[in-house]
């Protein structure tokens, strides 16, 4: 198994996931399942995907989770989009999560690309 610790990625994506447990402390006791639970699983998923995928043989493994982290992390965005609009988050919280997002966003295309690239 390769260690996941070195990864910029993860540690990143680590920060990401502290965010939006603070974040969504503030959304209505009553989305405690609904949104709240949602957005907590994306944004873990997408810090377990990286590190499940690190822990593969081979390359396209560690690919295939890659995208998966990107798939939830896609999801968290469209969860943010959709507090701010219930006014659950202020305009100010939703860019600073939104901008967050995309720098783990930047990170996964990087490393997706470098693992691409060294696939052909």
């Amino acid at each position: 198994m390769q260690d996941y610790h070195n990864l910029k990625l993860w540690k990143e994506s680590l920060e990401f996931v502290k965010l939006v447990y603070r974040l969504v402390k503030m959304f209505p006791a009553d989305e405690m399942y609904g949104l709240t639970s949602q957005l907590r699983r994306a944004a873990v998923s997408v810090m377990a995907n990286v590190v499940e995928g690190r822990g593969k043989k081979t390359d396209k493994d560690f690919l295939k989770f890659l995208y998966i982290s990107n798939g939830s992390l896609n999801e968290c965005q469209c969860y943010f989009e959709l507090a701010k609009e219930l006014d659950y988050i202020s305009e100010k919280q939703f860019d600073f999560i939104y901008k967050k997002s995309k720098e783990v966003g930047f990170l996964l295309y990087k490393l997706i690309n470098s693992l691409s690239l060294q696939g052909q």
